[in-house]
């Protein structure tokens, strides 16, 4: 029976991605509809009324006990690695701006498409994980409002943070009115940028053939906590709770893409 399986499976992969597509009943229509459906809920529930919704004074105590709780495990160093990164230049720090504000969207994005294209069979459970992570992370927004560290000193504390995308700029920014209403700047534990990224990163790298594309994938999460951190949007322990969020969002993601999956064979033999 074992080598009967594993004959099925040969055949079933030799099979044009198109095909196996049709089998799983895979529609790209329907994936982009569900895509942008959760993520204007998403959008909506995180941005509801923007960070004037959540109290200040909740996010700033938040705020501190995170860096109390770094400061005991001995990772409290953000400022530290902000200020020796500073020194590089405005182009470098500029670069590091955008790559915070667009990569999240876009390397996901790609990571959907071309696993949905090329490897339709990973395709649903990894999909399912990414929409568990995101979940799990609103209810971390909500649960616990956080104050990044880039907010810190305008609330009278003295930690040293630059808010680089006020100082340097990019092609957005959270000063604009547009943003102040709508964008929830206190949404960072746990960081979804961290969470995404290690998503694409296990998503990608078991599919890329090349060495040097291998290379991207793994560095990518790294990259991006650089990035989280430099730019002083998050603190190393938010990083932690994305990962946790992600660790969760593929168990959960697994248990329902086996669900669906038994669907059909049960509607069949009925």
């Amino acid at each position: 029976m074992r080598v009967a399986a594993s004959q099925a499976l040969t055949k079933t992969e030799e099979l044009p991605a198109p095909v196996r597509r049709r089998q799983r009943g895979l529609r790209w229509w329907k994936e982009v509809l569900y895509v942008l459906a959760f993520y204007l809920v998403y959008s909506a529930i995180r941005n509801t009324q923007g960070s004037a919704s959540v109290s200040a004074h909740h996010a700033l105590d938040n705020a501190l006990d995170v860096i109390r709780v770094e400061r005991a495990l001995g990772l409290f160093h953000e400022q530290a690695v902000q200020r020796a990164i500073l020194t590089l230049g405005r182009f470098f720090i500029e670069f590091w701006n955008l790559f915070y504000g667009t990569f999240h969207f876009i390397v996901t994005a790609f990571a959907l498409i071309y696993v949905f294209r090329r490897f339709p069979e990973r395709y649903p459970r990894w999909r399912n994980t990414l929409a568990f992570t995101t979940a799990l992370a609103l209810i971390g927004f909500a649960l616990y409002p956080l104050m990044p560290p880039r907010l810190l000193d305008l609330h009278g504390l003295h930690y040293g943070f630059v808010d680089t995308l006020e100082r340097f700029g990019s092609l957005w920014s959270f000063d604009s009115g547009t943003m102040q209403k709508i964008s929830n700047q206190y949404a960072a534990m746990p960081s979804l940028h961290f969470a995404w990224s290690m998503w694409c990163a296990l998503l990608l790298f078991p599919v890329l053939r090349h060495w040097w594309t291998k290379t991207l994938a793994a560095a990518y999460p790294i990259a991006t906590l650089f990035a989280i951190v430099v730019t002083a949007n998050h603190y190393w322990i938010d990083a932690l709770g994305g990962a946790l969020c992600l660790g969760l969002g593929y168990v959960l993601g697994g248990l329902v893409t086996r669900r669906w999956e038994k669907r059909p064979a049960a509607e069949a033999a009925a």
